[in-house]
């Protein structure tokens, strides 16, 4: 079975409070655009459970640390699925802490693949229940299109959909962690909130002053603005230059859906 799985950005993103978890409560609309990863799914019957996970980079973990191996003990767990081999193969596009949902959408993915291959166990409502336990970005990468995503990012409102064309530019060799940009808001936000209304996404207010490679995307580019926590910058209706040092991937475009499966 072959799962395609989108990329997401932040059209605007505003932290609205510390939740008691240590997790950050959310107001963003996220879309999904035509970049993707795609993963290959093998299940075969076993004596014992075997996961085997294998892809195209080096930038990831193929063992217990990655999230698409987390999704599927925790549907195993849940269905109380027989004994299977159970193979993957990643095939990364999105760039990794790149504040594009690389791994969210991947672990989204192969839940939805999961659950089709074993002929749905769960209904959409428990799907999305395991993604929420997983991550802030599954269950949005799960339905994809448009939408007003609250909380941690688990609250879904869909969004008439609308078309644009958008670019990526993201240094090559930074990325930065969802921990890291949310400590520095905490921090930043506690000395002094000066600046912050100039800024659609609070995360670029919060990590932007200490990165010179995000500030000369914002310099060359002032209308660019920052997906998620970083490190990638996006531009509607308008492409980047080639740059050295920065990966860049112009003719993109919106797109209505999130997870699918693709092929058997």
């Amino acid at each position: 079975m072959k799962i395609q799985c989108p990329a997401k950005i932040n059209l605007d993103l505003k932290v609205t409070s510390k939740r008691p978890d240590g997790f950050h409560n959310i107001e963003s609309i996220m879309q999904t655009i035509s970049l993707y990863d795609y993963l290959t799914l093998n299940c075969e019957p076993r004596k014992k459970f075997e996961i085997n996970l294998s892809g195209n980079t080096t930038e990831i973990p193929y063992n217990e640390k990655n999230l698409v191996y987390k999704a599927i003990l925790l549907f195993i767990e849940t269905v109380n699925l027989s004994p299977h081999k159970i193979s993957v193969y990643i095939e990364k596009n999105i760039p990794v802490a790149a504040g594009l949902a690389g791994g969210s959408t991947d672990a989204a993915g192969i839940l939805k693949g999961m659950n089709e291959f074993f002929e749905r166990p769960l209904n959409n409502e428990k799907v999305h229940t395991l993604c929420a336990k997983l991550g802030s970005d599954l269950n949005f990468c799960l339905e994809g299109g448009r939408q007003m995503t609250e909380g941690r990012g688990e609250i879904l409102e869909k969004l008439d959909f609308q078309e644009f064309n958008l670019s990526l530019i993201k240094p090559l060799n930074l990325g930065i962690s969802a921990k890291e940009a949310y400590t520095k808001f905490s921090e930043k936000k506690s000395k002094n909130e000066a600046g912050r209304q100039n800024f659609k996404n609070d995360l670029e207010w919060a990590v932007l002053d200490d990165y010179k490679e995000l500030q000369k995307i914002k310099e060359l580019y002032p209308e660019s603005m920052m997906s998620g926590s970083g490190s990638t910058y996006f531009l509607i209706g308008k492409e980047f230059l080639p740059h050295e040092g920065y990966w860049i991937k112009n003719g993109l475009f919106a797109v209505k859906d999130g997870v699918k499966i693709i092929g058997d």
